[in-house]
């Protein structure tokens, strides 16, 4: 399975991430341990919502959906 998953920081309002994985919670403990650049700084990360598809192209599809404007709006108004 490939995953979708949005993250919201617990220490700093209104840091949140959108990434793909196929390996959820590893991922999400490399990013609560600083291994990603982008995440480090805003750690420890909690899991607000994860979407699990079975094609990889249909997940980063989806996760370029939501980094988008409307993909955007769209997060806010149903799971931040």
């Amino acid at each position: 399975m490939h995953y979708v998953y949005l993250l919201e920081s617990r220490e700093v309002a209104n840091q949140r991430y959108v990434g793909v994985t196929n390996d959820l919670r590893r991922r999400v403990a490399e990013h609560n341990s600083g291994q990603s650049a982008h995440t480090a700084k805003f750690a420890p990360w909690r899991v607000v919502a994860y979407f699990a598809f079975g094609e990889e192209q249909k997940a980063r599809e989806f996760e370029r959906y939501l980094k988008s404007g409307s993909g955007h709006a769209f997060a806010r108004r149903r799971f931040w």
